[in-house]
C-alpha cells in the first residue's frame, strides 16, 4: 500500500538533494531502455512508472478499463496516477543522481491534457484533476534539474506498441499516439501552452536498437556531468562512480510559459 505522507517526512528527515532527470516521450518512445542504460552506473537511482500498480489495484486493473471505456473511467485512472506518481516523485534518494520516467507534469499537460480537448474527461472532471495539479504544485516541492525527451515520429512507436504486444495497449489507434505526440512537442518543444519546469535534452529515439545506444551514450556527458557540478557544490559530495568521456550535445534552455 503506498504511504505518501510517510515518504515525504522521510524525505523531509533526509538532507539528501539528488540531481533529478525526467525522462519523457510518447508511448513505445523507449523509455524503459532508456532507464536501463544508465544501470551500468553506481549511485543513480532508477524510478521506472508504476505500471504494474496501475495494473493491478486490489486485483483491478485500471489501465485496461481505461483504455476499453475512457469515458467511465479516465477520471479514476488519471487520480489514480496522479497518486502514483507523486508517491515517485517523493521517495527518498540516497543516490546523488535520480532518473524518474515521466512525471507529474506530463500526465497533466500531455495525457490529461488530451483527455480534456477530446471531451473524455467532463468539465467538472478535468478541473478536479487540474486543482489537484495546482495545489501539488504549490504545496509539495516536485524538483527537476533536467528533463530528458525522447523524440520519435507517431509511426514509429505505432509500429513498436503493436510489436511489444502489451494487451491493454492493442485497442490504441494511431490518432492517438499522434495527438500525444503534438502534445509533447508542444510543452518541450514550441512552448506554446505549458510550463516546463527544467532544460530539456532532446534524444533522437527513432533509431533502431542496434544504434540507440550510442545515442544514449551521448547523453551521458550531459546527464552525469550536469549532475557531478551540482552535487560536488553541495555538503553530501557523492559523484557517479563512471568516467564519462562523450561529446557535449545541446540543451534547450529552460522557459516557463504560464
Amino acid at each position: 500500500m503506498l504511504s505518501v505522507a510517510s515518504n515525504i517526512s522521510k524525505m523531509s528527515a533526509n538532507n539528501v538533494k539528488p540531481f533529478t532527470v525526467f525522462v519523457e516521450g510518447n508511448i513505445g518512445s523507449g523509455k524503459t531502455t532508456f532507464l536501463e542504460h544508465f544501470r551500468q552506473f553506481e549511485d543513480i537511482t532508477l524510478l521506472t512508472e508504476p505500471v504494474e500498480m496501475w495494473r493491478d489495484l486490489k486485483g483491478c486493473n485500471l489501465l485496461e478499463l481505461m483504455y476499453k471505456d475512457p469515458e467511465k473511467w479516465a477520471m479514476t485512472f488519471q487520480s489514480y496516477v496522479s497518486l502514483t506518481m507523486l508517491d515517485m516523485h517523493r521517495r527518498p534518494a540516497s543516490t546523488p543522481v535520480k532518473l524518474m520516467e515521466r512525471s507529474l507534469f506530463s500526465a497533466r499537460y500531455c495525457f490529461v491534457e488530451h483527455m480534456m480537448r477530446n471531451n473524455t474527461l467532463h468539465p467538472a472532471q478535468f478541473a478536479v484533476l487540474d486543482e489537484w495539479f495546482r495545489f501539488i504544485q504549490h504545496n509539495i516541492p516536485i524538483d527537476a534539474d533536467l528533463i530528458v525527451y525522447l523524440k520519435t515520429s507517431p509511426s514509429i512507436v505505432y509500429q513498436r506498441i503493436k510489436k511489444r504486444a502489451r494487451s491493454e495497449e492493442q485497442c490504441v489507434p494511431l490518432s492517438y499516439i499522434e495527438e500525444l505526440h503534438r502534445l509533447h512537442e508542444d510543452w518541450l518543444i514550441n512552448r506554446i501552452h505549458a510550463e516546463c519546469p527544467a532544460p530539456v535534452l532532446v534524444l533522437d529515439a527513432d533509431l533502431d536498437l542496434s544504434q540507440i545506444t550510442d545515442e544514449y551514450k551521448r547523453s551521458e556527458h550531459q546527464i552525469l556531468r550536469k549532475a557531478v557540478n551540482v552535487v560536488m557544490s553541495s555538503p553530501n559530495k557523492h559523484s557517479p562512480k563512471k568516467p564519462i568521456s562523450t561529446t557535449p550535445i545541446k540543451i534547450t534552455p529552460h522557459m516557463r510559459i504560464l
